[in-house]
């Protein structure tokens, strides 16, 4: 009896520190770097402001990313200016990532994706959305929102509160969760073509989880690219990758 006593309390201090902790186990924010060899620019949505870095020179054609949990974006530039150089790529800084102020939240991430996305389709003719990993539930959104010319989702999940149940089983995560940045209900309303992005060796996200946000969409409409080997953490640096978006954007 004093051994199931003590897992009970056990059992519901850890789903408590689970609810309350659950921003920080979801969101890493990265400090702001110094970017002096790329522009930056603020985006004010909602009392925050949002720092956006624009690389490559202007042009009709323009791509908006937005990263993984806890990557400094900055780092995409090399590689963006020389795989993609007639396009314009604005690379996001989510709400308290990279110098832009305010608290990240899935709402919050919503808002500032549709306003970052308003902003730069004022400046360009065709607006190219991507979103890796934890940015591929933000890219999804806001492709079901506004009319992308098209959509990259690289290592990209179903829901968050899937991954979430995975990790926690014996919890009840669908109550307790409140970010579940579910793409598979927003695919649907999704109308542009899509490339998907996996890892052959990704540990974080299963390829079951994506092979759903996959059917999720219509049929043809998802183009899918096993980068070989890679993993989740490493997918960037595989050739195949900067390949794969290359030739997709080109079409």
């Amino acid at each position: 009896m004093l051994i199931l006593k003590v897992a009970m309390v056990l059992y519901v201090g850890f789903g408590v520190v689970l609810y309350f902790a659950q921003n920080a186990l979801i969101y890493y924010p990265t400090p702001e770097v110094d970017g002096s060899d790329t522009h930056a620019e603020r985006i004010a949505v909602d009392g925050a402001q949002i720092k956006v870095w624009v690389v490559g020179s202007p042009s009709a054609e323009a791509l908006i990313y937005f990263g993984g949990n806890a990557e400094d974006v900055h780092r995409n530039a090399a590689d963006v200016r020389s795989t993609l150089p007639g396009r314009t790529v604005y690379l996001v800084n989510y709400r308290g990532y990279g110098g832009s102020s305010g608290e990240p939240g899935e709402q919050a991430l919503f808002a500032d994706a549709l306003a970052v996305f308003d902003h730069v389709a004022a400046r360009h003719e065709r607006v190219a959305v991507m979103g890796r990993s934890l940015g591929s539930g933000v890219a999804t959104y806001l492709a079901s929102e506004r009319t992308v010319e098209r959509l990259i989702l690289v290592t990209p999940y179903d829901s968050v509160l899937a991954i979430a149940q995975r990790a926690y089983p014996f919890f009840p995560v669908g109550l307790m969760l409140r970010d579940r940045f579910d793409s598979v209900a927003y695919a649907a309303q999704v109308t542009s073509p899509v490339l998907a992005l996996t890892a052959a060796n990704d540990d974080m996200i299963p390829a079951a989880n994506s092979q759903r946000l996959v059917a999720a969409f219509r049929p043809g409409q998802v183009e899918q690219v096993v980068v070989e080997r890679a993993g989740h953490h490493d997918i960037s640096g595989w050739p195949r990758y900067w390949e794969a978006i290359a030739t997709f954007l080109q079409r």
